[in-house]
């Protein structure tokens, strides 16, 4: 869980509309997460690792059409690429990913040592998105810490995330940003 990817991947709650096309044939996809480096999506179009195709998607108003590489195909019709895209391609997808962090759109959970701790931080959307990614990290990472200060919008359920870590796990969580420190203080109050 440690961030070792080159590019920083951002996470949808839902997955984004997406278009594919390869050897004649054009089929709706779905965008379950990006970055410049590449994306994972789902779609039926029958592709192979190695195998170049269209995709065309939007993110934040922005239209990106590129033609990635199959680099990893999951379980049933998941496909990792890799995207090789151009200098201006590249600035404008950096500038949808990023205000798709700060519009709420999107999540990024990373790992950090900090003086020799774990730290958990999440960028953009606190939602139940990253409940796989979240318990993977408590469970197998050791966290002592989640850094909340750069969450743009926070749900229930991503409240009741964290909730779970300090509660039961006994994590630290004291970096809160605007969005989260209110929720978050009503949250941690004993109900009456």
């Amino acid at each position: 869980m440690q961030e070792q990817r080159r590019h920083v991947r951002i996470r949808f709650a839902k997955p984004l509309p997406a278009y594919v096309g390869h050897q004649g044939q054009n089929l709706r996809a779905e965008l379950h997460n990006v970055s410049l480096g590449g994306a994972l999506l789902r779609t039926d179009l029958p592709l192979a690792i190695g195998d170049r195709f269209g995709l065309e998607f939007a993110l934040q108003g922005m239209g990106i059409d590129t033609v990635p590489i199959v680099i990893s195909r999951g379980l049933g019709d998941l496909v990792g690429v890799r995207f090789d895209l151009g200098p201006a391609s590249e600035i404008q997808l950096e500038g949808a990913i990023q205000d798709s962090l700060r519009n709420g759109i999107a999540s990024v959970l990373s790992m950090h040592t900090l003086a020799g701790r774990k730290v958990m931080r999440i960028a953009g959307a606190l939602n139940l998105s990253l409940r796989n990614d979240f318990f993977h990290a408590l469970d197998k990472m050791g966290v002592a810490e989640i850094d909340l200060s750069e969450v743009t919008t926070v749900d229930a359920d991503g409240l009741a995330l964290c909730v779970v870590a300090a509660e039961r796990r006994g994590v630290v969580i004291e970096r809160l940003s605007p969005a989260v420190a209110s929720l978050w203080r009503a949250a941690r109050q004993p109900s009456a």
